[in-house]
C-alpha cells in the first residue's frame, strides 16, 4: 500500500508514492537515483547515509521516507548545487586536504561537517573530532579529515585562513 509524500529534495519539489517501510536512504537512492548518499551499516552507526533534513544532519538509514513528508532534504548532490557551478567549500576542502581515500564515507562526512560549521562556526579541532564521532572512516587516520573541516569552515566563513 503506497502512501503519497511531498517534500523538497535539493531545492526541487518531489511528489512520490512510498511503501510505509521505505527508508529515506532507499527512497533517495532507488526512487530519486541520488546515489551519493551511501548505505553502509543500515544501523545508523557509520554515517555514510548522512543528509540534511530541514538543515539538520541526520542518518537517512534511520528514518522512514514518510518521516520526511513536508520536509526539505539536501543530499551531497544538492550541496554542490548550493555553491553555484562548482563544489561547495567543504567539498573543495576535502579534495584539497586529502580528507578522503576510498571516498565511501566522504559524502556523509561532508554533510556532517557542513551541519557542524553551520551550527558551531567557531568549532575547534576537538569539537570537530567529537562531532564526527558518528561518521566512520576505515581508510584515514582522521587527521586530514579534521584539516579539511577546518579549511571548509574557514571558506564557509568567507576567509582565506589556512587550516594548518
Amino acid at each position: 500500500m503506497a502512501i503519497p509524500i511531498r517534500l523538497t529534495v535539493n531545492g526541487k519539489p518531489v511528489d512520490a508514492q512510498v511503501e510505509p517501510n521505505t527508508l529515506l536512504v532507499q527512497f533517495l537512492r532507488e526512487q530519486l537515483r541520488l546515489t551519493g548518499t551511501h548505505v553502509g551499516c543500515d544501523t545508523a552507526q557509520c554515517g555514510a547515509c548522512t543528509v540534511h533534513l530541514d538543515g539538520r544532519a541526520v542518518k537517512s538509514c534511520n528514518l522512514l521516507a514518510l518521516q520526511a513528508d513536508g520536509a526539505t532534504v539536501t543530499t551531497i548532490e544538492g550541496l554542490a548545487g548550493q555553491a553555484g557551478n562548482g563544489l561547495h567549500p567543504m567539498q573543495e576542502a576535502f579534495r584539497e586536504c586529502h580528507g578522503l581515500q576510498c571516498g565511501f564515507c566522504t559524502p556523509g562526512m561532508v554533510m556532517s561537517a557542513t551541519a557542524l560549521v553551520q551550527e558551531h562556526p567557531d568549532a575547534d579541532a576537538a569539537t570537530i573530532r567529537a562531532h564526527l564521532d558518528g561518521n566512520l572512516c576505515r581508510c584515514t587516520g582522521y587527521h586530514n579529515i579534521v584539516r579539511a573541516v577546518q579549511q571548509g569552515q574557514a571558506a564557509m566563513q568567507g576567509t582565506a585562513a589556512s587550516a594548518e
